[in-house]
């Protein structure tokens, strides 16, 4: 044991030396290494923290959830699109439909949203209004931080009752606390704060709840003519129901409310949450194999740079290797001390890649929506592919070091 690390120690004071020694020339031969990391963790890092931001959108829709709407999410078939367009709204009454005639649905709830002007004295806020119905909090996640939620008697009797978002209260109100009680104006009509949301955080998600209220949605088409936005209407399947057979019921409902014949085209979209999560996935994938293909040729221009300094090292290092045999080193000592000296010097360039990354993560993360994570499994695969690249590149030098006569690698200078 003691002898490995004597090995590693001296290794590791050759890799230095080379660098102070030859400073330009280990660098340009570096540089390859630390693009094809700085490529792999970059890529990784901000595929993986995209990723995480877009599930964490889709899991604020909920699993097992089915929308159902006018648009679909994605448009695999040739459908055209002027028909989409054509497409009649969901409508509340389909709601009720769907509630009283389903058998594999849990929960279900009725979604409308549009911008408005919210008002408390003279401080204004642009947000966001949704109106929907009591099983929202079923499906969604809303964590109130102050005062309580929307009670059930409170959706039905469509009261002037809000829940607003940590942003609007602050902005209202510059203490969230003190929101509760006061009555706000949306776009002109006065509606009572029973809730503040807590706060959601620098990431955007779909609802948006920091920069929104949302009230029952009997309140809210009393306030807005509904059928001229964008209702959706959120299903969620019981326990054990996969997505597919919940589709088909809802399929056949759908078209028994609106009195559909056998002959037409259903003229409403049932988006599956979990499918939309699956074709988010392969888009990903694809990016993470964009990323892997230049992170590849960077590090194999890297490789070749690191057998280039290696072959120099051993035709400088001739007498050195030459004396050290002379007095006992056996080849495998010298075969091994060149490897892991190859192998530092990989480990050098990756920590350059790894440090560039680490500050595009800080530049990036203060620009988008979402923080860029470098993840530790990330760092351990980049070191890994370094340890393993460098003694891929040195395994020839290292050979020919080790298979050096001792009078002959003396007597060369």
């Amino acid at each position: 044991m003691r002898k490995l690390f004597r090995i590693l120690w001296n290794s590791f004071l050759m890799a230095l030396q080379e660098l102070k020694v030859n400073k330009l020339r280990t660098f340009l031969s570096l540089f390859g290494i630390t693009i094809g990391i700085f490529c792999i963790i970059g890529v990784l890092a901000l595929v993986n923290s995209l990723k995480q931001k877009v599930q964490s959108d889709m899991n604020e829709l909920g699993s097992n959830t089915v929308q159902v709407g006018k648009w679909e999410f994605l448009n695999t078939s040739d459908y055209p699109w002027w028909k989409f367009v054509n497409r009649p709204e969901v409508k509340y009454s389909e709601l009720e439909f769907l509630k009283k005639n389903t058998d594999l649905a849990e929960h279900m709830y009725y979604l409308n949203n549009t911008s408005a002007t919210l008002g408390y004295k003279d401080n204004t806020y642009s947000g966001n209004v949704y109106g929907t119905t009591e099983e929202f909090n079923t499906v969604q996640t809303v964590e109130v931080e102050y005062g309580r939620y929307i009670t059930p008697s409170e959706f039905k009797r469509g009261m002037a009752v809000a829940v607003i978002g940590q942003e609007v209260a602050t902005q209202l109100f510059k203490m969230p606390s003190l929101a509760i009680g006061k009555k706000i104006s949306v776009d002109g009509k006065k509606v009572n704060v029973i809730g503040v949301i807590k706060k959601q955080g620098q990431m955007i998600n779909i609802f948006q709840f920091d920069q929104s209220i949302i009230v029952p949605y009997n309140y809210f088409a009393s306030i807005y003519n509904a059928d001229h936005l964008r209702p959706e209407i959120f299903v969620k399947g019981k326990e054990g129901v996969p997505n597919s057979a919940l589709i088909d019921e809802l399929r056949g409902l759908m078209r028994q409310v609106r009195r559909l014949s056998p002959k037409q085209d259903d003229n409403f979209a049932l988006n599956d949450i979990n499918l939309f999560r699956e074709q988010i996935d392969k888009v990903f994938m694809s990016l993470n194999i964009g990323g892997w293909i230049i992170a590849g040729l960077s590090l194999l221009v890297g490789g070749f740079g690191i057998a280039n300094i290696m072959f120099v090292t051993v035709r400088e290092r001739r007498s050195q290797i030459g004396l050290k045999k002379a007095i006992g080193a056996k080849s495998r000592t010298i075969l091994t001390e060149f490897l892991i000296e190859s192998a530092f010097l990989c480990i050098i360039g990756g920590l350059l890649g790894l440090f560039l990354v680490w500050v595009l993560s800080i530049i990036l993360s203060s620009i988008l929506p979402f923080p860029i994570v470098i993840a530790g499994s990330i760092i351990l695969l980049a070191f890994s592919i370094c340890i393993g690249l460098g003694v891929l590149s040195g395994i020839i030098p290292a050979t020919i070091a080790a298979r050096l006569n001792p009078v002959v690698a003396i007597r060369s200078n």
